[in-house]
């Protein structure tokens, strides 16, 4: 499974929900190859999630990934929910 951090920059805020994201998936054994990105190149990378802000998921609709928010990076319960609601494991 491709997993896909997004912030707008690509830089600091989708590292940290990167790091997150591979935590709350390894507590859940969950294998998958999660990547952080800015917004304009998560639109052409392939990915089977695309886990970002709600602001930032409007301009990905029309990506073939699922699209998930998150709107607290930093908050551990909003991502395991996040992942426990919308991803297939």
């Amino acid at each position: 499974m491709k997993v896909l951090t997004v912030c707008g920059l690509g830089q600091g805020t989708s590292l940290i929900l990167k790091m997150n994201v591979e935590q709350a998936l390894n507590d859940k054994g969950i294998q998958a190859d999660v990547e952080h990105t800015d917004v304009s190149a998560a639109s052409s990378m392939q990915a089977d999630y695309i886990i970002t802000s709600n602001e930032l998921a409007e301009s990905l609709v029309a990506h073939d990934a699922k699209v998930v928010i998150v709107n607290n990076y930093f908050d551990m319960d909003e991502i395991n929910q996040a992942i426990d609601g919308h991803m297939e494991t």
